[in-house]
């Protein structure tokens, strides 16, 4: 089910933080120190991360609706229920985004489990287009409640240890896609179990992943509403409010009293209209640089025509070849393109071109995300690239109300990814155009 939520909506936290500074060596293997001190929030999250994401089923998603379990039609599935995703993507990514902080991320982090577990149970049980579109609405919100997972980690985690703990929780989350996509494989070219089998097998794993995110502390910071600093007022420079752990230690270093009531004072809650005050001032702050404007463009443009060529290409595969005329061997490809890129799926010259593409897909874009990060503190990371985000699904709205819905142009899958093909290559063309013109009448 979470074929694109990968590349998109980790990206707020995952890319920030001081480790895309172009100046620092990134660290993405976790040193032998902070291996030995990993703290009880970081592992629980590691654990959260991997069961929350083993999902047996995903690559054979399109098999399942289209078999005889749900007797959905691809053009049902594609046309009508997958666009789904997008619309309550979109609807909800503004208030989520909002709510983690003011909820302090653990809160969002546990609903989310508890909407995956019922988006997957509706998967199982329920049958008919209205029931699917609901399923993929309920995906959709659990999709936008990403961020909690790399929030949360900044809350707990020193500033010092942030890459390292950051490598942990994306290699757990990893490692939970690859294991899923291997263990669905066995499980369907075995016919070890049925499709519903599997579904319920996830259920148990999604409950699992449930009791992690209960036992998970809460967060005493965040980084908009419930703001902690030390008694002298003073932050790291770059916008980190600090766990409470690192302020204590920075007041020892300064010569304040061990007194907690005395080294950190608790900043009064904003309210809500004072942090979009903020966020909008951050905004146009930051995108008054041309050249943030411009990698940012790039950014949300190629994020749009990745996130539909991932959500529709098991669709492709369908329509060009019937997974009932073959066996299906999406798990086996999908776990491959985890270790080198992401994604997906079955025979012929078509799919190693789509993953080939993917692996590009999901390289360049963290390439671009360095250029964007370079220039910029760490307060100003939540409204660029949150930002960037909104802009790519309002234009992953619209492709998708014209191209895909069946209320709009209702184009058959072929002709769709025709349009996204040209997509990519007016986005190319641009560029090139721009850096040929930059090359050839440099600046004086």
């Amino acid at each position: 089910m979470d074929r694109r939520s990968r590349g998109d909506t980790h990206f707020i936290i995952r890319v920030s933080f001081r480790c895309f500074s172009l100046h620092h060596d990134l660290e993405f293997v976790a040193c032998h120190d902070y291996s030995q001190s990993l703290d009880e929030g970081t592992s629980l999250l590691c654990i959260y991360g991997f069961f929350s994401t083993v999902k047996p089923l995903e690559p054979f998603l399109i098999p399942f609706l289209t078999g005889p379990d749900k007797n959905l039609t691809i053009e049902q599935v594609t046309n009508q229920i997958f666009p789904m995703w997008t619309y309550s993507y979109l609807a909800v990514l503004v208030p989520v985004f909002l709510l983690t902080d003011w909820l302090r991320y653990k809160p969002v982090v546990v609903f989310q489990c508890l909407v995956l577990f019922s988006a997957t149970a509706m998967l199982l049980w329920c049958n008919g287009v209205p029931e699917m579109q609901a399923m993929q609405f309920t995906y959709g919100v659990v999709t936008s409640c990403d961020i909690a997972y790399f929030t949360y980690l900044y809350s707990v985690v020193e500033l010092k240890h942030y890459q390292k703990a950051t490598s942990y929780c994306r290699t757990a989350q990893l490692l939970g896609y690859t294991v899923g996509s291997v263990l669905g494989q066995i499980l369907v070219s075995f016919e070890l179990m049925s499709y519903n089998y599997i579904i319920v097998f996830t259920l148990v794993l999604t409950a699992i992943a449930l009791i992690t995110s209960i036992l998970l502390p809460m967060p005493k910071t965040s980084m908009f509403f419930h703001q902690m600093r030390s008694a002298s007022g003073e932050t790291d420079g770059e916008g980190h409010v600090g766990t409470e752990e690192e302020l204590q230690n920075n007041g020892q270093k300064d010569g304040v009293e061990l007194d907690g009531s005395k080294q950190l004072q608790q900043i009064p809650e904003s309210g809500c209209g004072d942090v979009l005050l903020r966020l909008w001032r951050d905004f146009l702050q930051c995108f008054s640089s041309r050249t943030l404007l411009i990698w940012s463009a790039w950014w949300a443009l190629a994020t749009c025509g990745y996130n539909q060529t991932v959500n529709y290409v098991q669709s492709l595969w369908e329509y060009v070849e019937p997974s009932s005329n073959f066996t299906v061997y999406n798990g086996g490809v999908e776990a491959l393109s985890n270790l080198f890129g992401e994604k997906k799926n079955t025979s012929t010259l078509i799919s190693s071109l789509q993953l080939v593409n993917e692996c590009m897909s999901t390289s360049m874009p963290l390439f671009h995300r360095f250029q964007i990060a370079a220039g910029l503190n760490m307060e100003h990371y939540a409204p660029v690239f949150g930002a960037n985000t909104f802009c790519a699904l309002v234009l992953q709205t619209i492709i998708t109300s014209v191209v895909v819905d069946s209320s709009g142009l209702f184009l058959l899958l072929v002709f769709q990814f025709t349009v996204y093909g040209a997509n990519f290559s007016i986005i190319a063309l641009i560029f090139f155009l721009r850096g040929l013109y930059t090359t050839m009448c440099p600046k004086t």
